[in-house]
């Protein structure tokens, strides 16, 4: 009988089912030990069919195979007791706040053993006398009482009985211990596991045998096995540290079949028909017009990297990294003139209306000399203004549009669109940026991102973009001086932005989404707004500006801020893209230590634009140890990518590109941060697999493979 698959595309019934044995894509409910309740705590954890299941990977291990009765314990030691509880009780102490559980235990010997919880009340119910556990902990001995005793020992219940057997799970071994799933613990998990395990049929191994041979991986049904109940003898150290030959083959797996769906992609991208633009001496002349300042060598070298992409006859796919005010829009804007002066259209799209304004205004005045027609289309804009744009952008009346969403609706038509460009890559998905290209044939796909994504994360979310780097600054800008302040030192802070504004400069007030909520954001953006209108800045125009205004209120208080007729501008992260006022020298960001540190380095680029000093006060009301170094980064340093990659480091892949991101790939096994070198290894693989196949049935086996499961397994579109 043939092997079953693993990883099926969807949860539903293959023909793998054998008697007795498990179905990879049975739903769990139909696992053995799961049943309905226990399933919905396990869909809830994204956990839908029993590969799932396999791939729930451990977080931690135990070596409990140091089982001792009582009187041979000695202090220092990691060991496990089988012991029965005797009595348990709380003791009274002074401070209230203090509570310890002590329970006592005894084993067959004869030998008594104290367990002591702090704050652990709860315990007292669960550890009833007579109850038989497994303790596991670090052995200490307490002088006072003269006995031995564990603080706060791991505690499995044994059953006992007709389930004896089933201890042997949970101790006298190296135990995995699991994330629950609601009210699954990790005992239940280990119970379920073993079952799906000893059921498990012959797995088909869909990793190239010719990789398994020479990286000297072992075959998926064992790293299976291994990974959730690792073999005798097994290094813990290893298995800990998510280093033993199991896990690493499980890790480079996922990893691989996601460089390989890039590559494909990327593959399939350069066969598609493209434009090959005609560099010609009136377009540089024509950017010699534009350009309102000497580039810098970093500008000069992307701008030759993106004009040679353009002259192939293949479609462009880069991405544009650069830091705030590195000058990505004078880069963006010399592409479109070599697509302009070859007959082409331009397309810039933009994540929100403000952002698109920006760069509406932006390139009106860029391209002013050269007499190019800029048109915008917004979601927000009349029934009548939105015909007028489509119809200018459909006919070729209009050389270039700019807008948002609204860019990729249907019904918008562009006469020749050759150049498509996306800033801040990262708010948007693949399939959008397909929609932005769909609006004509193959043109050319310029990203752009002020973000700076450590070379983990791009490889994993733009595997299938070729990368440029804008790694410096125009000459003249001055660095941006950073410091911490607390709650308790505002009025100084206030002091401080009062003289920068009587010296006729501006300033920004920024408040941050409290728990992800835009509606308490705003609501303390008006508070503060209200307070410092008329307790701190009583002669002073103070704007307020956050993502509940109308549009037409939101461009209002933006005139007024660029035009210095509003002097404070107190505003939400709303700010954090999009507007360039080079009067503002001040860039206050209260509760500082909600922010990501990315976040807080792209809201302090909003000032620093013009030729003053300038300053970015960061004040905080509560910081932990993370908190404080954190801020200590932003004060010591203005590089984007140091900040990116220490942002990464303390918060996580997820957390770094926000909560709300659609785009991170979700891997159950491999983690960005610590298998960064497997993560590596996997790409060189794939790009040579994909490059140089074995043969043409292993890479066509391969690309069906990815095409059933890329979305399933990493969250992804697999556009094409």
């Amino acid at each position: 009988m043939a092997p079953c698959s693993y990883l099926t595309a969807a949860p539903r019934r293959t023909q793998c089912t054998l008697a007795g044995l498990v179905d990879l894509s049975t739903p769990v409910t139909y696992v053995k030990g799961v049943g309905p309740q226990r399933a919905k705590h396990l869909e809830a954890k994204g956990l839908l069919t029993a590969a799932d299941l396999l791939t729930y990977a451990p977080f931690r291990y135990e070596d409990r195979s140091n089982v001792k009765p009582v009187e041979q314990l000695a202090p220092g030691e990691m060991a496990t007791v089988l012991a029965t509880v005797r009595a348990a009780h709380l003791p009274r102490f002074r401070r209230r706040n203090l509570r310890m559980l002590e329970v006592v235990f005894t084993d067959p010997g004869g030998g008594r053993l104290i367990g002591k919880w702090f704050h652990a009340g709860h315990l007292e119910k669960v550890l009833e006398p007579g109850l038989r556990v497994a303790l596991y902990g670090k052995v200490d001995f307490d002088p006072y009482a003269r006995e031995m005793s564990m603080l706060h020992p791991e505690i499995e219940v044994l059953r006992g009985g007709e389930d004896e057997g089933d201890d042997a799970l949970h101790t006298g071994r190296i135990v995995p211990v699991y994330e629950a799933a609601g009210k699954v613990n990790t005992r239940a998990f280990r119970m379920i596991l073993k079952t799906l395990l000893d059921r498990l049929p012959e797995l088909a191994d869909a990793l190239p045998a010719h990789l398994r041979r020479r990286l000297k991986l072992p075959d998926l049904t064992t790293a299976l096995r291994e990974l959730h109940f690792p073999s005798p003898g097994a290094d813990l150290r290893a298995l800990n540290a998510f280093r033993s030959t199991a896990q690493i083959r499980l890790i480079f797996e996922e990893f691989f079949w996601l460089e390989t769906g890039m590559a494909l992609r990327r593959g399939q991208a350069r066969l598609e028909p493209g434009i090959a633009f005609n560099l010609t001496d009136r377009a540089r002349q024509q950017v010699l017009r534009m350009l309102p300042f000497k580039p810098t060598p970093a500008q000069k070298r992307v701008v030759k990297e993106i004009a040679a992409d353009m002259a192939s006859p293949q479609p462009m796919n880069r991405m544009l990294q650069g830091d705030v005010g590195s000058g990505k829009t004078i880069v963006a804007a010399q592409a479109m003139v070599i697509a302009v002066e070859d007959g082409y259209q331009a397309a810039l799209l933009a994540p929100t209306e403000i952002l698109a304004a920006q760069h509406y205004a932006n390139l009106r005045r860029i391209f002013e000399p050269l007499a190019y027609r800029v048109m915008p289309l917004y979601g927000s804009m009349t029934k009548k203004e939105k015909e007028f744009a489509r119809r200018a952008l459909s006919t070729g009346h209009a050389q270039i549009g700019v807008g948002t969403h609204a860019l990729i609706e249907e019904g918008v038509e562009f006469f020749r669109l050759g150049l498509a460009i996306i800033d801040e890559q990262h708010r948007f998905g693949v399939l959008q940026r397909r929609a932005l290209q769909q609006k004509g044939v193959s043109p050319d796909v310029l990203v752009m991102t002020a973000t700076p994504i450590p070379r983990t994360l791009a490889l994993t979310l733009y595997g299938d973009l070729d990368l440029s780097v804008i790694d410096e600054l125009p000459p003249g800008r001055k660095p941006i001086r950073t410091f911490h302040r607390t709650k308790a030192e505002l009025e100084l802070v206030y002091s401080f932005v009062k003289r920068e504004v009587d010296a006729g400069r501006q300033a920004y007030i920024v408040y941050p989404n409290i728990d992800e909520s835009e509606a308490l954001a705003v609501k303390a953006a008006r508070k503060a707004h209200e307070e410092l209108s008329r307790d701190v800045f009583p002669t002073l125009n103070v704007g307020l500006l956050h993502g509940k205004l109308k549009p037409a209120e939101k461009d209002a208080v933006m005139a007024g801020f660029l035009h210095n007729e509003v002097q404070i501008l107190v505003a939400t992260t709303v700010i954090e893209v999009g507007v360039d006022v080079p009067n503002a020298t001040v860039m206050v960001i209260e509760n500082a230590e909600r922010f990501g540190l990315a976040q807080i380095h792209q809201l302090r680029g909003r000032v620093g634009r013009g030729g003053d000093q300038s300053y970015c006060i960061l004040v905080t009301e509560r910081l932990n140890d993370n908190g404080r170094e954190r801020i200590r980064t932003l004060v010591d340093s203005t590089d984007g990518f140091h900040i990116a990659n220490m942002d990464l480091k303390l918060r996580g892949p997820g957390e770094f590109l926000g909560t709300k991101q659609s785009g991170l790939p979700q891997f159950r096994i491999g983690n960005l941060l610590r298998d960064s070198d497997l993560l590596d290894l996997a790409r060189r693989e794939a790009l040579s697999f994909v490059e140089h196949p074995p043969s043409a049935a292993e890479l066509e086996d391969a690309t069906r493979y990815i095409r059933e499961h890329w979305q399933r397994r990493y969250g992804l579109a697999l556009v094409g």
